[in-house]
């Protein structure tokens, strides 16, 4: 009997590793299963506050592409998803909310290229590359008066290559962006001193530059200002509201920021049945060593950018958030940009699609417009103003 027993610890002994992780993984699958629930309201908290993607944004960092079964296990129990991991690093300060800026922030590793490659400066003086070429079939078009390669724009993947950009929230096929409708709408507007035309809001009315701790008033407002000046000088007769739709009792409060907007908005539209043209400026939110800076007439220039949401993730509507005004919306930040490259190169970056509403279904000619970041001062935000205008009327004028 007692050398049965020494035999017996002799075995156990030999075979600790295996009996210690035998009974390790079944704890660890008793705490899973114990916290169930706590794990899927998380994940809803998750989808709820940073958008669609980020438990997907999980998952694919996680398990990641080719990695095999077998190595499944270890990196779920050893290796913290980099989604996690980048939000534990965000300042303490940092609001989240329906912003185009920080949800693109958030949207992990796997969209990194798209955003470098959005964000890229090009050199003074060097002209983007979704430039037109005048040969065989033409096509021209009210904004600019040029002639376009019909072949190139009804080519949708050279459409979306050269001009877009498509968060992953969101898919954008031929029947969503066609060149050739987004051309043939008539986006004019006409003048009318006694009642206004277009209305400029901000959604982020606190976004700032990067001088605002020497110059107070170099925010996204400031700028608002300065564009409903430089349109007032064109005739057209101009709102600007300068609301503070992201502060909640004297904080800031990003995350009801759009619902805000639209109670404020709607009322200024119902006074005001006029208007035709609704933009909400913001400024964006890029990597501290990006720089959105090119030169217009000589002057240092923040570039912009126009955002569109589509009402629709890649499985189809949003039922909730639909748009009746989506075609139209798409074809004035197209037109818009068309403009932009025509007559200030450079100027522009790639048109933003991501798949939520941003409010934009107001007006026929709603947009959400992006200018420059964090790291632009407020000068180089202002420069942008003068361009912004001068294509925001040619698509406008009525000549």
């Amino acid at each position: 009997m007692k050398r049965r027993w020494s035999y017996l610890k002799w075995k156990l002994w030999r075979h600790r590793a295996v009996i210690l992780g035998i009974a390790g993984l079944s704890v660890m699958a008793f705490m899973l299963l114990g916290n169930s629930g706590a794990v899927a309201e998380q994940m809803q908290i998750l989808y709820r506050k940073y958008g669609v993607h980020a438990a997907d944004s999980v998952m694919a960092v996680w398990f990641c592409e080719g990695q095999s079964e077998e190595e499944y296990p270890a990196r779920y129990f050893l290796r913290k998803p980099k989604v996690l991991e980048y939000m534990e690093q965000l300042p303490k300060n940092f609001e989240q909310g329906e912003d185009p800026a920080y949800e693109r922030l958030l949207a992990g590793v796997w969209e990194a290229q798209i955003l470098k490659e959005n964000e890229t400066t090009p050199e003074k003086d060097q002209v983007e590359e979704a430039s037109f070429e005048p040969v065989m079939e033409l096509v021209n078009f009210k904004t600019s008066g040029s002639a376009l390669v019909r072949e190139k724009l009804s080519d949708h993947d050279y459409l979306m290559k050269e001009f877009y950009v498509v968060h992953p929230t969101t898919a954008a096929d031929g029947t969503l962006i066609n060149a050739e409708r987004f051309l043939n709408m008539d986006l004019t507007v006409e003048k009318q001193e006694s009642s206004p035309q277009i209305l400029i809001y901000h959604t982020h009315s606190q976004e700032e530059f990067a001088d605002h701790s020497q110059n107070q008033e170099a925010t996204i407002v400031g700028v608002g200002a300065y564009l409903k000046e430089l349109l007032e000088e064109q005739g057209y007769n101009v709102i600007h509201d300068t609301s503070n739709y992201d502060m909640k009792n004297g904080t800031l409060d990003r995350n009801q920021a759009y619902t805000y907007a639209l109670d404020g908005i709607s009322g200024i539209l119902q006074r005001n049945p006029s208007i035709e043209v609704v933009l909400d400026l913001h400024r964006d939110g890029v990597e501290e060593n990006t720089q959105l800076v090119t030169e217009v007439n000589g002057k240092p220039t923040a570039r912009i950018m126009f955002f569109n949401g589509t009402s629709q993730t890649p499985d189809g509507p949003i039922e909730y958030l639909q748009n009746p005004n989506r075609e139209a919306n798409l074809a004035f930040s197209f037109q818009l940009q068309l403009e932009a490259a025509e007559q200030y190169p450079g100027f522009t970056r790639k048109i933003y699609l991501k798949g939520l509403r941003y409010n934009q279904h107001v007006r026929a000619r709603s947009a959400l417009i992006e200018v420059g970041a964090q790291t632009n001062t407020y000068a180089e935000a202002l420069n942008a103003m003068e361009p912004l205008a001068d294509i925001l009327c040619r698509v406008l004028g009525e000549d």
